[in-house]
């Protein structure tokens, strides 16, 4: 069994830590229309607030630490394939499925995007009257 360098160990969460801070931070400006379900340290929820044609609110965006990376949700790029088109090369190969990306690093041009794509899922969804 190999064990772990702790100072690599603890670059490693120091790293996480500031990565999810900053997507912590894109989530900011849409909780006074959204619903906070999990606020704390390494997870962050946000959701509709109002039900979905199942009952359920739905889930807009949320940031995870993870042992070997930083999870950022984004339903919205599921849910309206054409946002997914805006996604760089770059920030793509970070993703791990259709709506999720595990991030190791703070790559500022990939927050950037993110935020961007927050915007327009969270634009897209009230157009939408998912809000």
């Amino acid at each position: 069994m190999a064990i772990e360098n702790t100072g690599a160990a603890s670059a490693r969460v120091e790293d996480h830590n500031a990565v999810f801070t900053v997507l912590r931070q894109l989530l900011k400006p849409y909780e006074g229309e959204l619903a906070i379900r999990t606020d704390k340290p390494g997870n962050c929820y946000l959701e509709t607030k109002s039900s979905g044609f199942n009952g359920r609110r739905m889930f807009f965006a949320g940031a995870k630490i993870k042992k070997n990376y930083v999870s950022y949700y984004l339903p919205a790029l599921y849910m309206f394939p054409d946002l997914a088109n805006r996604i760089s090369a770059s920030l793509k190969k970070t993703m791990q499925g259709q709506a999720c990306f595990n991030l190791t690093i703070a790559n500022p041009d990939w927050f950037e995007e993110l935020r961007r794509l927050t915007q327009a899922g969270y634009q897209k969804m009230k157009s939408e009257m998912l809000l």
